[in-house]
């Protein structure tokens, strides 16, 4: 798969800068609140639903036993809640659109 590069959160400040004419500074500031609300929801044991975009899932892992890929040795591993996102229907036809051609 061709990786075309990473958005990162200076970029996304960046666009607000240019596109709704925020300082940097702002932009900046608003993409960071933006993400602490998220994390904060996320930490709190909140499902993130983010209309036309996707939903991020808090999903439970039970304790269970693995394998030391280089030794072969079981190890366990701790039950833990992971982050899992599932994308809205539109956004994977726009990714996939933008894949054709």
């Amino acid at each position: 798969m061709d990786i075309h590069g990473t958005l990162t959160r200076s970029d996304l400040g960046d666009a607000l800068h240019h596109k709704v004419g925020l300082s940097k500074s702002d932009a900046l500031h608003m993409v960071e609140q933006i993400l602490d609300r998220i994390s904060d929801a996320l930490a709190s044991g909140e499902n993130v639903k983010i209309t036309n975009f996707g939903t991020f899932l808090l999903n439970e892992k039970a304790e269970r036993i693995g394998r030391n890929p280089k030794t072969g040795e079981e190890a366990t591993i701790s039950a833990r809640c992971v982050v899992t996102f599932r994308p809205s229907q539109g956004l994977r036809n726009q990714v996939a659109g933008s894949s054709e051609g």
